[in-house]
């Protein structure tokens, strides 16, 4: 598994323990990092994803919101919710990182540390993303989840 790819999982449990523990505390990130160890240039990207979630998370939150049928982003399962969050955070604000591979990255987490049809509902709402946010000839086509 690359940096950046256990970076984004890393920033994801990082933010699922967040929302789970409710504000954030004195020594959180130290106390984070004492438990996941991680290779200095993955948390230093792990670091940036969560600074930059934690910094734009209510325009990010507001964004997921709107693209939800039927459902309540507070409803969202916790690990789902971040997952959005952190691949929103990357179509929105880091445009050097391709569609496709926000896309793959997030939807192969959501596999992974989700359940059930996870991976097709994180596909679902970060297409719809993607197409509202990048020129069509940035992205491709969302993979399909299996």
């Amino acid at each position: 598994m690359g940096r950046r790819r256990e970076g984004r999982e890393a920033a994801i449990q990082f933010l699922f323990a967040r929302d789970l523990q409710g504000e954030s505390k004195p020594g959180e990130p130290e106390d984070f990092w004492s438990l996941h160890s991680a290779k200095t240039s993955t948390r230093a990207f792990a670091e940036s994803l969560i600074q930059g979630v934690l910094k734009n998370q209510a325009q990010i939150d507001a964004g997921i919101t709107k693209l939800l049928e039927n459902f309540s982003f507070e409803r969202l399962a916790a690990v789902d919710r971040n997952v959005l969050r952190v691949a929103s955070y990357e179509l929105l604000y880091c445009p050097e990182v391709p569609t496709p591979v926000i896309l793959n990255e997030a939807i192969d987490i959501a596999k992974a540390l989700s359940a059930g049809e996870s991976g097709s509902f994180v596909n679902g709402v970060l297409d719809k993303l993607a197409k509202s946010l990048r020129k069509p000839e940035a992205s491709s086509p969302a993979p399909q989840a299996s």
